[in-house]
């Protein structure tokens, strides 16, 4: 492909990059990543992803913007509350980047329509905020075979990684089986969140989901991040597939894509 005038300005910093330049510039272009949730995560994610030229961008959420969103969920304006989250994420995004596009699926994620979302894109971001999404979105992602990047938050903390089973790594099973009973977790609406810390980990989330698409790095697959933002320390663990894990295991339990109960709770397991 050849880059226009207003491309070149635009990516100049990533094209003068030895590891992205035009080439790594068109891979992104060239890209489809899908968005679960616009709230905390997916406001910085979805900002940075449209910046950095991802060319086909879809955001799932089914809610709408709210007052007590806006400390965090830097996506969206106070003049678009009450607006679709997934407007006024995609209203954000093209006008930083009218070079994208973006799908809006204004629905909310269950075992019916994850499988036919999920084949339109290359990789997927997890960034919901209950776990009972999260843990569909991993199975639906691992029977794909598509990359997942998910990130979690709560208070002050925060975790990452990337889950890339196809390839042979572990899967979001392999680390935490089931979802947590409802209530042993609290909600951010219980907890509290610290609205940067919801910045720092959609900012790495959106870095990872950079890298695998440019295939550039060491990739995340097989380490948890973990990060302590009152302390301003990381650590990462070391993951290995679970020989046991119900679904990318050798006996496999669950075969086929489930509706998982509700857990609602958007903090650490």
């Amino acid at each position: 492909m050849s880059f226009s005038e207003e491309q070149i300005r635009r990516y100049a910093r990533h094209i003068l990059l030895p590891n992205v330049g035009g080439t790594g510039q068109e891979k992104l272009l060239a890209s489809k990543v899908l968005l679960i949730g616009a709230g905390g995560l997916g406001s910085p994610l979805a900002v940075y992803l449209a910046a950095a030229g991802v060319g086909t961008i879809g955001i799932v959420d089914d809610d709408t913007v709210d007052l007590s969103n806006l400390q965090r969920q830097i996506a969206h304006t106070t003049d678009r509350i009450g607006m679709a989250k997934t407007a006024s994420a995609a209203q954000a995004m093209q006008a930083i980047n009218p070079d994208i596009t973006v799908h809006q699926h204004r629905m909310r994620l269950d075992a019916g329509n994850a499988a036919e979302l999920f084949a339109g894109y290359d990789l997927i971001a997890d960034g919901s905020d209950n776990f009972g999404t999260r843990f569909l979105v991993n199975d639906a992602a691992f029977f794909a075979r598509k990359t997942l990047v998910s990130a979690a938050i709560l208070r002050f903390d925060g975790q990452l990684s990337t889950y890339k089973p196809h390839a042979g790594g572990p899967c979001y099973r392999c680390i935490f089986r089931e979802p947590p009973p409802p209530g042993q977790i609290p909600s951010c609406a219980e907890a509290g969140i610290l609205g940067a810390v919801a910045g720092v980990m959609g900012t790495l989330q959106a870095t990872e989901i950079l890298k695998e698409l440019l295939g550039i790095g060491d990739s995340m697959a097989g380490r948890l991040m973990i990060y302590d933002g009152l302390s301003a320390a990381f650590r990462t663990v070391r993951v290995k597939p679970d020989p046991g894990c119900p679904l990318c295991g050798p006996a496999p339990t669950i075969t086929h894509l489930q509706q998982p109960e509700e857990a609602p709770a958007c903090g650490l397991p």
